[in-house]
């Protein structure tokens, strides 16, 4: 599982450079800060996923210490990409089976 953990991660990062929303430079610290869920109040989402979310998957696989047991990603990406003009649907494939994969252990 940790494999398919690693690939996906990687085909996330790869979507969001696709999607020319990966970002080069990283917010301040205070909005890493944030006890918000998913850090709302402080970044977007795609900021989230790239500064937070994949850096802290991409720590726990190398640590080889447990990943989520639970993961629900999905849901707030559809809103947030709502209405958007961006071709999402290949991000949105690729959370959802992050969800699935860590969900279903």
């Amino acid at each position: 599982m940790r494999t398919e953990v690693a690939e996906l991660l990687i085909d996330i990062e790869a979507e969001l450079r696709q999607l020319a929303l990966w970002e080069r430079v990283p917010p301040p610290a205070s909005a890493l800060a944030s006890s918000e869920p998913f850090c709302i109040d402080t970044l977007s989402l795609p900021q989230w996923l790239q500064f937070v979310f994949l850096p802290t998957l991409y720590r726990l696989l190398e640590e080889e210490t447990a990943l989520p047991e639970r993961c629900a990603i999905t849901p707030m990406a559809e809103e947030y990409f709502r209405g958007s003009q961006l071709a999402t649907s290949n991000l949105l494939a690729a959370l959802q089976r992050m969800d699935d994969l860590l969900t279903a252990e």
